[in-house]
């Protein structure tokens, strides 16, 4: 099972030698990736209507593709996952040509998760319809692993139009792993027919392992292999007494079907990144040994 880290996007703060040095100390530990959230906008909590999201104007986010082109240069082994790029928001072509650029100067370490969001805000300000997402979704996957994989792709799909043309440099291995989010029953099923990993928000419960057994049916009945298809499980340690870091892992490490792990340390009330990082090194002593 692979190991990395949450990176704390909203506490990190916007220091680059920090942030440099929060995903060098990460890639030194031994954590095999790092993920990202992703969020472009917030909303103002006074608007008229109000708003109950998690995240308002005040959270910051390091836009994922940028922060992933300058995390590809301070480091060398380090995986770089989204989780997740809101898709359906977003032009697909233009995800596609960030993607493969990230892929190609991190030398093919990027891992793109995906998932339809649930914030109307941003549909808006982007100029994209939110009613339509689920379905919009589909077809820019196809889209994008067209143009990942081939120099020149000609599409006239529902959504999408590209008149014999392609994106360049094409990423180092002609695809990059799509993972989705989200834990509705229809995005449950969209992830067993079209990705290649789901990352869900759970803990290592025997009510959690039925999940994923009933998800690695829903593989096979989509003719694919579940042996081939990850689950990136996450661990926040906000939530877990340090006594029982160790037992939470071990919990982890024996669910089957999960091939991935992220230790997430937002909102434990630490001040500075180098504070994630000594508690990074913490979990690896008490937990990981």
């Amino acid at each position: 099972m692979d190991i990395g880290v949450v990176f704390p996007q909203v506490e990190i703060g916007s220091d680059p030698v920090r942030i440099r040095d929060y995903a060098q100390a990460v890639e030194g530990m031994g954590y095999t990736h790092a993920l990202a959230f992703d969020h472009v906008l917030g909303a103002n909590p006074e608007r008229p209507g109000g708003w109950k999201g998690p995240y308002t104007y005040r959270h910051a986010f390091h836009e994922p593709f940028v922060l992933f082109g300058f995390l590809a240069g301070v480091t060398r082994r380090l995986g770089l996952a989204t989780g997740i790029v809101i898709l359906p928001q977003r032009q697909t072509a233009l995800v596609a040509k960030q993607a493969a650029a990230v892929d190609v100067l991190a030398g093919g370490r990027l891992r793109l998760g995906v998932g339809v969001g649930w914030n109307p805000v941003e549909f808006e300000a982007l100029g994209e319809q939110f009613t339509d997402r689920g379905k919009r979704v589909e077809e820019q996957i196809a889209v994008m692993r067209a143009l990942w994989a081939q120099e020149l792709v000609t599409i006239d799909g529902r959504w999408h139009r590209i008149p014999d043309a392609g994106i360049n440099p094409l990423p180092p291995r002609r695809n990059i792993p799509l993972w989705m989010g989200g834990e509705s029953e229809v995005v449950v099923r969209r992830a067993a027919r079209l990705a290649d990993g789901w990352m869900p928000h759970f803990r290592p419960r025997p009510e959690s392992q039925a999940i994923v057994d009933r998800l690695h049916q829903l593989v096979r009945d989509a003719g694919r292999d579940p042996g081939q298809f990850g689950i990136e499980g996450r661990m926040t340690l906000s939530q877990v007494p340090p006594a029982d870091w160790a037992a939470e892992l071990a919990a982890w490490r024996a669910m089957r079907g999960i091939t991935h792990l992220c230790v997430n340390t937002m909102g434990m009330g630490l001040a500075a990144p180098e504070e994630h990082s000594r508690m990074l090194e913490r979990f690896k002593k008490e937990a990981m040994a």
